[in-house]
């Protein structure tokens, strides 16, 4: 079941089904940073980690489904009163007989559009805090298509968990961030996320030294 996340834009719980499609938004996550480096690997990482405990959520865009859902009221007007949709109805006019209303014919540009792809995807797990020992929620990916950037969809994304989390009794939230996305920092900055820890890395390949 869906609810309205931003105006135009609806959030639904995922399911372990939906395995293929977040490895498919972790690889494009990780090919926008690193475009030249092959992510297939990230499906182990999925089949590892992705579980019931580790819920998932999407975000379809409802523009197309408003629209679909205009055109299903249109077809089922048609089938019962024999209205037909769009200007079939000059069909009587031009000595042309009009389509079946079991089996409407409609020009291409009326015909919906298939479901369409989620545009953003949250993906959460938990954590151990080191110092108090306490679990709490992490977040694992965080991602909007491109097309669908700038409008407040990530902002709502992180609102949305953080709820989430304390709907459940967590008492912080984590999560980890390459220092080359600056965009995500400032989203993470303005949200008051902090930096608790620096994780570093070296090298142990001859090429890199």
């Amino acid at each position: 079941m869906s609810k309205e996340l931003l105006p135009g834009y609806k959030i639904r719980r995922g399911s372990t089904l939906d395995k293929a499609l977040l490895v498919k938004f972790m690889q494009r996550t990780y090919q926008e940073a690193y475009p030249e480096e092959d992510f297939s690997h990230l499906a182990t990482t999925v089949e590892q980690y992705f579980s019931k405990d580790t819920p998932i959520w999407w975000v379809d865009f409802a523009g197309e489904e408003q629209i679909n859902s205009k055109f299903k009221i249109r077809l089922e007007k048609f089938a019962t009163e024999g209205n037909p949709p769009g200007n079939f109805s000059q069909n009587s006019k031009l000595g042309v007989s009009p389509p079946s209303p079991s089996e409407p014919s409609l020009p291409h540009s009326l015909t919906p559009s298939p479901p369409s792809s989620p545009v953003a995807c949250l993906w959460v797990g938990n954590a151990i805090d080191q110092v108090q020992g306490t679990r709490h929620a992490h977040i694992f990916l965080l991602y909007v298509v491109p097309e669908h950037r700038q409008r407040g969809i990530g902002t709502g994304l992180m609102r949305y968990v953080e709820e989430w989390a304390k709907a459940r009794g967590d008492h912080q939230i984590g999560l980890q961030v390459f220092q080359t996305n600056t965009a995500a920092l400032n989203l993470y900055n303005q949200l008051g996320y902090q930096s608790q820890s620096l994780w570093m890395v070296k090298s142990l390949d001859s090429s890199s030294k």
